[in-house]
């Protein structure tokens, strides 16, 4: 049986419903992202698995135990918020030890597990400090300390790196992972950073006006979208428009330009229009490419982002962008240009609503 497990979980606030129908189990030790644009429901499923917000309907279960009846207090989880939430009058030290005296933990215990979660989080030289006179990474570190201390069966994260720089942003997120799996505690991370998301997590939730649109691995999240909105949430994607020639033979065509596909066009019919994905990576630039598996059009502009050059070229009605990684003996396609983009037919993928 799954550690985490919610089903037919809904929340309406009066008469908005903001959760419709979340099914979802987390193993024991997993890491979960939700990941998703601001109002998506995601924060709201983190607030009642803490026990902030009640279920209009549905059940919450955490190792075996119903959840909906516990207060936050009584359901031995950890949480970290986006603004730190450290009490200002506190020392480090005092700080992470909260939780454990509340519990009423002997002394002992307490000084014993507060030197642990510092050596944990590499602030024991801090330990006097008051949150004030840290760096908003530090105090973040703090706070993960604090809702680890107690040793909570859950650990809840919601947005706790958004406030940060984006260098601060990185190596902290890379931080948390090492722990959570040094640790092997099942927890719950909320963000709409979609690098976050794809980069520490064993698995994502896409969440969109309330559902799940879908749930993967951010390798089946990335690479095979189960919506619209999933392929165009994650990542850079060319959103193409097609028309289907032969559904026996998966043939389309973009603007004049034939494509056999990999995968069968459902109960697509000739004369349908269909969309397609491509992701920007996927496709380079090859002047003697021809036949199912290139696209040739007219570049309409280049963008410098370092490393990789994009550039967009025109399709008929469609305009598709592709990376090339910065050569500086290689001068990109200049606008107006005629150039060719080779990929392979798996790289098309059909995107569903």
């Amino acid at each position: 049986m799954s550690f985490l497990t919610l089903t037919h979980i809904r929340k309406s606030f009066g008469q908005t419903q903001v959760v419709h129908d979340f099914d979802m189990a987390i193993e024991k030790g997993e890491f979960v992202s939700f990941l998703g644009p601001s109002g998506c429901g995601k924060t709201t499923v983190l607030r009642m698995i803490a026990g902030f917000e009640t279920p209009s309907s549905g059940t919450i279960m955490i190792n075996g135990r119903n959840q909906n009846e516990l207060k936050p207090n009584q359901r031995n989880i950890g949480m970290v918020f986006q603004a730190y939430a450290l009490f200002p009058n506190m020392t480090v030290r005092d700080n992470v030890a909260f939780g454990l005296k509340v519990a009423g933990a002997p002394k002992a215990d307490i000084d014993s597990r507060v030197k642990e979660m510092l050596a944990l989080i590499h602030l024991e030289h801090l330990a006097d400090r008051y949150p004030y006179q840290m760096s908003g990474g530090q105090q973040q570190r703090v706070a993960l300390a604090r809702a680890l201390a107690p040793k909570p069966q859950v650990l809840l994260l919601d947005e706790p790196l958004s406030a940060l720089d984006a260098k601060i942003r990185v190596s902290l997120r890379e931080e948390i992972r090492m722990i959570q799996q040094q640790l092997g505690i099942t927890t719950v991370f909320v963000t709409h950073d979609q690098e976050e998301a794809l980069s520490i997590s064993d698995r994502i939730v896409i969440m969109n006006g309330g559902r799940a649109d879908q749930i993967g691995t951010p390798f089946e999240i990335y690479n095979r979208p189960a919506t619209r909105f999933v392929a165009s949430f994650v990542g850079t994607l060319n959103l193409i428009d097609a028309k289907v020639v032969d559904p026996a033979t998966h043939r389309i065509v973009i603007g004049d330009q034939g494509i056999t596909l990999r995968e069968p066009l459902g109960a697509a019919k000739a004369g349908d229009t269909i969309s397609l994905a491509l992701r920007p990576e996927a496709g380079s630039i090859a002047p003697d490419a021809k036949g199912d598996t290139a696209l040739t059009g007219t570049v309409i502009a280049t963008n410098f982002l370092g490393s990789v050059i994009r550039t967009r070229m025109k399709i008929a009605d469609s305009v598709i962008s592709f990376d090339m990684f910065n050569n500086p003996g290689l001068k990109p396609p200049a606008i107006g240009e005629t150039v060719t983009l080779r990929f392979t037919a798996g790289d098309l993928l059909i995107v569903r609503e």
